[in-house]
Parts: C-alpha cells; structure tokens; sequence
C-alpha cells in the first residue's frame, strides 16, 4: 500500500502546483466556460449579429486604449539585461601545491614552531574539502614567500589576462565593442588599478568607462553583475560591460601564528574568470532575472567576520571569525526573504503564507511551530553556491534543503580549484555545463558571501547552452565527480 500512496500523493502534489501556478489561467477558463453555458444555445448568426453591433469607434478606441497601455508597460519595465559568455583561468600542473607540499613548507616556516600549531594546520587542510590538484602562485612556492608588489602584479597579469583571453577567444564581441569594463579584487589594488591595466592589454576605445572594485571579498563578482545591471538598463541599446573577478594572492600570505588569519593560506587558490554582459539578446547565452544583496555591516558581529588587521606581532593578514559560518547562514536568511517572492512560483508562496498564518493563530495557544521551507528546486535547476569551505556549503546544503547533486558543482569546485574568491560561482558554473547538464530554459541560482558581512544572489535563465565545454575542466571533468572524505565531528575523517 505505501507505494500506491505514495503515488497518490505525488499526484495530488503535482495537480496543487498545476492549479496554483496557473491560478489566473483557471479562472479565466472556469468564467468563460460558465458565460458559454449561460449562454448558449448561440447560433452563428446571432455572435455575428452582436459582432456588427460594436460601433467602429467603440472597436478603434478599444485597440488604440489596448496598444497604448502594452506600449506603456513596455516603457515601464526594465531593459533586459544578458549574459554573453565568460573565460577562467585555468592554471598550468608546475602552479599546483598538493598536501605534501603545503605540510613541508610549513615545516620550514620559521614563525610556526610549535608541534600542535602544525598537527592543527595538518587536520585543517585535510578537512577543508580541497584536493590535490589546487594551484597557487609562483609567490608561494618560495620559502619564505614572496610578498613583493612585482610578484604580486605577475600574478595579476597571468590569472587576469588568462581569463579575458579565454573569454575573447570563446565569443564573436571583439575588444572595441566593449563599453565598461568592471574589475573586483579585494585586497590588493595597485596604481594604476587593474581596470586600467585590462584597458592597455586590449588597446581598448579612448570612451571606455572603468570601474574597480575592492575590498568586498568572495561576494564582488555578483556585487559587478548587480553594478553592470544597474549600468546597462539606462544604456544605449547593444552596450557591453566586461566584468573581471579575482584576488590576488602572493601579497597577503600571513606569516603569523594566528589561526585565526592563517584559515587565508589553506584555503585560498590563484583564479579569475571574466565575463561580458549586454542589453541586447544578440550572442547571449543566459538572461539575468533577478539580483539581490543583502548586506549585515550594522551589526558587531558581520561586520567583524572577515577582517584585515596586524596581529600582536605587527603581521598582516585577514582574520576569518570564528561566527563565520553562523553569520553567513544568517545572512542567506535574510537574502531568501528578499529574493523568494521574487523566483518561488505561487505555490511554494502560499504554502509560506499558510504556515507563517499557522504559526501566527496557534503562537496565542502557547504552541511552536515550525515554519515552512520553501523548496527551491521548484525555481532553479541548478545552484551554484559560493565555494568558501566545506563548512559554508554545508550551512547553505543544509539551509536550503539541496540534496548532494544539487551541492555538487560547488563541492567539486572547491576541490579541484580551491577559494578563488569572486570567481569561483562561474568555475561552478563551467562545470555544469561541461557535464552537459545545462539545457535551454534552465534556472540558475548563484550565491556568494564577502566581507562585510553580505550574500549576494543572482538568478539567470539559460537562453543558448555552451556549444562546446572547453572551459577550466576541459582536461579533468571525466575524473570528476569525486568522492570525498566524509568528516563527522569528534571523530576527523573516515
């Protein structure tokens, strides 16, 4: 019997959702079929007769009031706004620090002596979630590293050049028709920034607006979407906004002994994707459909969470807090308050309005209840979460109720290349699609987290799936997915 009602239910599910997300429809079917049967029988002569009766005027009126309000609400809406193609810097095999690697140079680390500092940074870098294969710059396989401005800048100009040279070498716009170009990177910002420096590399028009962001951490690649959005509603039709996301890592290794600021060099990696948006559908592969950012720097507590500051000793370096991983999930909160009116379809709404009204009538009784979670799935088909720390997925895994293959993108990500910081949602998505599981119509969730405390979401809308997946997983996606060592706490990994 558990089958059939399982059956049964699955069917009742199925038919709400019908009628709930086709409301509008249902009604106008059910009143149209209720004035038919009122009214009939009508032979065909008599509609003609009531046709004829219209006045010319009345029926000309009627078509000019029609065109009029359509044309205002053309006007009234927002121009659409269109992602065309994106590039990441894939890094060559002599840039990667496999484990044995990582433990050895910190054995020779000479501000970190102490045996129980090294067993600590030996269980956080296995219980991290990356993998072997995670690169870093040139700057960090020296001993002690290489914190210079010049390594810095040459790491900028491989992983940031990189990418855009993969991103022009993948689409049909050239150099000269880009308009704006968008660069985030935190930490390091040298003169002239990095948005001046993409303008010398292409040689790009004298008219070029620039923009560079820093200092807003993991989340700055969808804070540059919702940047370039803004730009591109008010902008001349066909206008193109190169966005470039990375962080730049050979100036910020933390010499220190604070574990607090060294959790930056276990998981931070070289990356940089870059990406063009457009508000003309011509070359586009998905359509934005909405941005939200959420931001918690009023309180203490978020806006302490990711901090650069000197230790005791004067060292420099970002103090990832212990309530990170809390603050973050709070946040999302937050974040899903605003954006899930805007994606759930009217079914998952009433059934939070029916729970937030529960909740509401039996709170006077002295009774808890456990208010709905939307689900999700029921808006995108593909999620690409922030690939922080395997702690971060797992709050988000968790608070969203994703299964694993929902996570999955997002974990293997974080395995094979690491935090790249902003740009790690777009090597998420690069693997999505060279799995081949992007198709046309697809929703996609981006979510990211940055300094301050913030999350940011963005949600597209495949219009034309990669014809080809030569993008960063080009030479591993056959390897991948992989299993990963579960950590279950008290007990390590097993």
């Amino acid at each position: 019997m558990a089958p059939v009602s399982s059956a049964k239910a699955k069917v009742l599910k199925a038919s709400y959702k019908l009628v709930v997300n086709n409301f509008l429809a249902v009604v106008a079917a059910v009143s149209v079929a209720a004035a038919l049967w009122t009214a009939w029988p009508i032979s065909i002569s008599g509609l003609a007769g009531r046709v004829r009766a219209v006045r010319p005027v009345h029926a000309l009126a009627a078509a000019i009031l029609a065109a009029a309000l359509a044309r205002l609400r053309r006007l009234r809406r927002p121009r659409d706004v269109y992602f065309v193609e994106y590039g990441c810097f894939r890094p060559k095999s002599w840039f990667r620090a496999p484990f044995a690697t990582c433990l050895e140079h910190v054995r020779l680390m000479p501000y970190l002596v102490d045996e129980e500092d090294f067993a600590w940074g030996r269980r956080l870098l296995l219980r991290s979630g990356i993998g072997e294969e995670t690169c870093v710059p040139y700057a960090y396989h020296y001993v002690p590293p290489d914190r210079s401005v010049e390594a810095s800048r040459d790491e900028a100009e491989l992983v940031i050049f990189s990418a855009v040279d993969n991103l022009f070498a993948r689409t049909a716009v050239e150099p000269g028709e880009i308009d704006v170009v968008v660069v985030n990177c935190s930490i390091f910002t040298p003169t002239p920034v990095f948005a001046d420096m993409v303008v010398s590399r292409y040689k790009l028009r004298d008219d070029v607006r620039t923009v560079n962001l820093s200092g807003m951490g993991c989340s700055a690649g969808l804070v540059s979407v919702g940047l370039a959005r803004n730009l591109l509603e008010v902008a001349p039709p066909g206008t193109h906004v190169l966005i470039v996301s990375t962080e730049i890592l050979s100036s910020q290794y933390y010499v220190g002994r604070e574990r607090e600021m060294l959790l930056p060099n276990v998981l931070f990696r070289m990356g940089a994707a870059a990406m063009i948006m457009s508000n003309s559908p011509e070359r586009a592969r998905f359509r934005l459909a909405r941005a939200v950012r959420t931001v918690a720097a009023a309180g203490d507590a978020g806006y302490r969470c990711v901090f650069q500051e000197e230790d005791d000793e004067g060292n420099m370096g970002i103090r990832l807090s212990k309530d990170l991983v809390a603050t973050a999930g709070q946040t999302l909160k937050s974040n899903i308050v605003a954006l899930g009116p805007l994606v759930l379809p009217a079914s998952e709404k009433l059934l939070v309005a029916l729970s937030l009204l529960k909740r509401k009538l039996l709170s006077r009784l002295g009774s808890k209840v456990r208010l709905y979670r939307p689900d999700f799935r029921t808006a995108f088909e593909h999620f690409c979460i922030h690939a922080g720390g395997r702690g971060v997925i797992d709050e988000v895994q968790r608070g969203l109720g994703l299964s694993d293959e929902d996570a999955e993108a997002s974990r293997m990500t974080l395995h094979r290349f690491g935090n790249t910081s902003s740009s790690s949602v777009l090597y998420e998505l690069a693997y999505i699609e060279a799995k081949g599981m992007m198709k046309k119509g697809d929703r996609v969730w981006m979510i990211s987290f940055g300094a301050g405390f913030e999350c940011n979401s963005v949600a597209w809308e495949c219009v034309m799936p990669a014809a080809d997946a030569d993008g960063p997983w080009a030479d591993c996606i056959h390897r991948y997915p992989v299993q990963l060592p579960k950590v279950v706490e008290g007990k390590g990994i097993i």
